[in-house]
């Protein structure tokens, strides 16, 4: 404990404070010997780190609980932690929860990480966190930056996925109906493309069509 407390930059009071709360956990034992290892030093430095950033002992300890209860990246990728599926073309990052928390700057909540967790956006691997698609990161964060609150992203992240799911469902009777003879793997990645542009064209039209609608009601009101 000593040793742990010297090489994190705390007292070993601080330390013991910490395990009551149940921030880091418990040390492996043999006989009366109790043995720390570099993941209770990184939990350690994600603690400081985080508390620089604003975060109170008792939110750390909710996100400590919500990372820890997360699923194993394996079992959402289907493959390693490094290695997305051979189909997707989404890729993965890894991040440490303090740089997570620098993503969403006090949006890094227990609530919102659990959302994410349950949405399969994030997953654990270890002491990093695996969000499942740079450009679903990158735009969260850019939402989150126009002022959208983070539970607001998560929630529309929910709803977006009845939808692309059922989309989704609709290419693939197009592919059972007319392409029985391709694999199904091949026949999505020669369709994907296709799907890709019919649903941005439609979504950006629609998109075209409530700004009319909005600007025709303000004139209406106005007049």
């Amino acid at each position: 404990m000593e040793e742990l407390a010297k090489e994190a930059g705390i007292t070993v009071r601080t330390l013991r404070f910490y395990r009551e709360r149940k921030l880091i956990p418990p040390p492996r034992r043999e006989g009366r010997i109790a043995w720390y290892d570099e993941h209770h030093l990184a939990r350690l430095r994600t603690i400081a780190a985080l508390l620089e950033r604003g975060h109170t002992l008792s939110g750390i300890a909710d996100l400590a609980t919500a990372f820890e209860s997360g699923r194993d990246v394996g079992a959402l990728l289907g493959l390693s932690a490094s290695e997305p599926p051979s189909w997707s073309e989404e890729e993965p990052v890894r991040l440490t929860p303090e740089q997570l928390a620098d993503y969403f700057e006090g949006e890094a909540t227990a609530e919102n990480l659990a959302a994410a967790l349950d949405l399969g956006y994030l997953a654990t691997d270890g002491d990093k966190i695996i969000h499942i698609s740079r450009r679903l990161l990158d735009v969260s964060a850019a939402l989150v930056g126009q002022g959208v609150p983070l539970a607001d992203v998560l929630a529309a992240g929910h709803r977006i996925r009845e939808h692309t799911e059922a989309l989704t469902e609709l290419f693939t009777e197009l592919i059972h109906a007319h392409l029985p003879d391709t694999g199904f793997g091949e026949a999505m990645s020669q369709l994907r493309p296709l799907a890709k542009d019919v649903v941005a064209a439609e979504l950006s039209m629609s998109m075209d069509r409530r700004v009319r609608a909005e600007a025709e009601g303000s004139r209406s009101e106005g007049g």
